[in-house]
């Protein structure tokens, strides 16, 4: 490109969480940023854009309006920055002309009924189901079903949230009225209910990034996590997996399947596999970055990130295909992710620092987020949204991982003084 050549613009509808990585991402590659702004008011339930980077911030939810105010600035893609914003991106691209996944599959890329649905129907292996609007509807299916235990959640939502593991058809009942008397963590009210079988096995991340209709498999994670007996599951680490040997290609082929069902063709996605007796078998994906994304971690333990793998499909296409195109990646070293629970309860009324700092001070430790400020209440840990630190983990040796994860361990309780 001539110095003279206006920079590529890129669009992220909803940039929050890890949406806040394509800045860098598309900055690294000469192109500004615009951002839509879907809903009147900021959500709440997830860290907030930063405007900051943007040229500008268009607010509205009107497709057309938003696509003639898009095209002043020539975008080279749509983005969409955490999962409620896939369909209005995959929208607006579509409108826009721009490398899009289109709306034709949205709904299945994010009703995750139509998801496991769509699977079944292009032969791809997948859950039994039932969806209803009626809890005792659902909880007479999981009777008629008699193989407990099955999975109660929400149809469209993220983060474990709302998500229980039911042992009988009480459990099932209570759980999808809890789902009913009860909003998304995008603040929107639920209104029908999901249950599907119990897929047993250990569960797996598989990170993507598509460009033209082709994969790279940018890392696959090993999801360490505890069932609390109110049948809600604690995700404690994700442990980088290492591709040699016979479970990424595996699981690699099934997720090209599932990519394929969903006309997934363009940007990052974010599976959830689980790894059954009959082989992987798809809990969700979401078409977006993954959550716990820290790019500088990434590139440190794998050599590459999510949003700027996203940001090289769509800027420079033939590039990406050239490097990345049907591959997989490489682990430079031992990593995980640590969502930290707690059995604690109350308000806090301090943070520790000096345990802060020990735990800063670990050698594994790359980064570390305290969640909670004094003032905060703090709950026995029941999901993502309810732990209590997040730390990224890497290190040339698993000894030293393990030793520090361990050590941390010991210390999170310690980070909070409660009132």
């Amino acid at each position: 490109m001539h110095s003279a050549d206006p920079k590529p613009v890129a669009v992220v509808v909803d940039g929050y969480s890890a949406g806040n990585f394509y800045f860098a991402a598309f900055a690294r590659l000469g192109a500004d940023l615009v951002h839509v702004q879907s809903t009147p008011d900021l959500m709440t339930s997830m860290a907030p854009p930063n405007f900051a980077d943007y040229l500008a911030n268009v607010v509205g939810s009107d497709e057309q309006e938003l696509v003639e105010r898009l095209r002043a600035y020539s975008p080279v893609c749509v983005v969409a920055g955490q999962d409620g914003a896939v369909p209005m991106a995959d929208r607006l691209g579509e409108l826009l002309g721009v490398p899009s996944n289109g709306s034709a599959f949205s709904r299945a890329r994010r009703d995750k009924y139509e998801m496991i649905e769509t699977l079944r129907r292009a032969g791809v292996r997948c859950a039994q189901q039932f969806k209803s609007t009626d809890p005792a509807a659902v909880a007479a299916w999981a009777q008629e079903h008699d193989s407990y235990p099955v999975v109660v959640k929400p149809l469209s939502s993220a983060g474990s949230d709302g998500v229980r593991v039911c042992q009988n058809a009480d459990e099932v009942l209570a759980a999808a009225e809890n789902i009913l008397a009860s909003q998304n963590i995008f603040g929107l009210s639920n209104t029908e209910i999901l249950v599907q079988s119990y897929l047993r096995g250990t569960e797996y991340i598989v990170d993507t990034v598509s460009c033209d209709g082709r994969h790279y498999t940018c890392g696959v994670w090993e999801y360490e996590k505890t069932l609390l007996p109110s049948g809600r599951n604690i995700y404690n680490r994700d442990i980088l997996v290492d591709p040699d040997g016979e479970l990424v290609p595996a699981l690699t082929s099934y997720i090209d399947e599932v990519l394929k069902a969903l006309d997934v063709r363009w940007g990052p996605a974010h599976a959830e596999v689980i790894v059954t007796e009959d082989g992987p078998t798809l809990v969700e994906i979401g078409t977006r970055l993954n959550g716990h994304l820290h790019a500088d971690f990434h590139d440190r333990c794998l050599g590459h990130n999510q949003a700027g793998l996203t940001a090289e499909a769509y800027v420079h296409p033939e590039r990406f295909l050239e490097r990345y195109a049907d591959r997989t990646y490489r682990k430079l070293q031992p990593a995980a992710v640590y969502d930290a629970p707690t059995a604690l309860e109350g308000v806090v009324a301090s943070v520790d620092q000096s345990v802060v700092d020990e735990i800063a001070g670990l050698d594994s430790v790359f980064s570390l987020g305290v969640k909670l400020k004094p003032g905060a209440r703090i709950t026995p840990t029941v999901d993502l949204m309810t732990s209590i630190l997040r730390a990224h983990l890497t290190a040339e040796r698993d000894e030293q991982l393990t030793a520090d994860y361990e050590r941390l361990a010991k210390l999170k309780d310690q980070v909070y003084r409660l009132a």
